[in-house]
């Protein structure tokens, strides 16, 4: 199950996403997830969801990979689903039987709800499916550039940031080898109580956090070897460009934002 977790992979491609600037990506996603829960208007709905599968065809990420990575994430989706379903007592009522009454109300917001998290769950993934580490960290410092007024290290930040990306595949990893090994020692992680479960879950953690904290350090030293002292001084060997596709992307947005907005005030 761990294999089909997409947050934090790369996949290596030449499509117009993958050749968009970091920081044109980084704001788009953040502003269409910040307004895909402005507007419950079906204008605005379909507008987001074929922004969604706009991206994901000019993204070229194989369809099988992205169903793959959907599994767990659809889980989360159908139990958000039942519960909008279930607690929603709004419209005229559909079933009713003695334990559980089901409104039109519920199918209708459960619907909403769970169209909006795969919305937002597929875009967020992109970035990481076609950015490389790398340029997400150049990208997110970039962003946070204006913030250092503040005080806040941006370049430290960024640079925390992309590290803990890059190692999610890493962890995820080591976890599947943990519980392997355990299972080949007659560990089982699916039969008896919750309790013997849980019980069960002590040898895959204790072992995974000594993995990560020797990582860590092992990775520290790595850095003080190589002179790292921060962002202060350091020149970049790849630069950042900002192409037309960038500014269409932000465009895009830009009207999906609109469109938001405005059917928000008509349908209220």
């Amino acid at each position: 199950m761990l294999d089909n977790i997409i947050i934090g992979q790369y996949i290596p491609g030449r499509s117009i996403v993958h050749q968009m600037d970091p920081r044109a990506k980084l704001i788009s996603v953040f502003l269409f997830m910040v307004f895909l829960f402005v507007s419950r208007h079906p204008l605005a709905l379909g507008t987001a969801f074929l922004i969604t599968i706009v991206s994901l065809i000019l993204a070229k990420v194989p369809l099988r990979f992205y169903i793959k990575g959907m599994r767990i994430i659809a889980i989360i989706i159908f139990i958000t689903f039942l519960l909008h379903l279930f607690l929603t007592r709004e419209g005229p009522v559909l079933v009713e039987l003695p334990f559980v009454t089901v409104y039109l109300g519920g199918v209708i917001e459960g619907g909403i709800v769970a169209v909006r998290v795969l919305m937002l769950v597929m875009m967020a993934s992109l970035i990481t499916l076609t950015t490389t580490p790398v340029d997400l960290t150049d990208g997110l410092e970039t962003l946070m550039t204006p913030l250092k007024k503040i005080g806040l290290p941006a370049h430290e930040l960024a640079f925390t940031m992309g590290i803990a990306i890059r190692f999610i595949p890493t962890l995820l990893d080591e976890t599947s080898k943990i519980i392997k090994a355990q299972m080949a020692r007659g560990a089982n992680f699916t039969h008896g109580s919750i309790w013997r479960r849980l019980k069960a879950l002590v040898p895959i953690f204790i072992p995974l956090f000594v993995q990560s904290f020797k990582r860590a350090e092992d990775l520290a030293i790595a850095m003080e070897a190589r002179g790292y002292e921060g962002g202060e001084g350091r020149t970049k060997f790849r630069q950042l460009s900002w192409q037309n596709k960038d500014t269409v992307s932000i465009f895009v947005i830009g009207l999906f934002i609109v469109i938001a907005l405005s059917t928000r005030v008509m349908y209220s």
